[in-house]
């Protein structure tokens, strides 16, 4: 099994670029392990493209760092044969 920052580094350098909904599962997992729960204030609403990445780190909000660390990885395991 990979790391956290192995899955992390492995995840950037795909080959193939991951839909969306895929990335934000990446990102909002990974902000979650790095940082934990969100600290900056909400995008406004015309903000689409930070507005999702707001909503996908917020919708890990509670989970501990080591939990969403495990999480990434599982999510990098997932979609590692497509994308890899």
């Amino acid at each position: 099994m990979v790391s956290f920052e192995e899955a992390a580094e492995l995840a950037k350098n795909f080959s193939k670029k991951p839909s969306d909904s895929e990335f934000l599962e990446f990102y909002g997992l990974f902000k979650q392990a790095t940082v934990g729960d969100v600290n900056i204030d909400k995008p406004g609403v015309l903000d689409l493209k930070k507005k999702a990445m707001y909503e996908a780190w917020n919708s890990n909000k509670g989970l501990s760092k080591e939990a969403a660390k495990e999480a990434y990885i599982k999510v990098y395991e997932k979609y590692a044969p497509k994308y890899a």
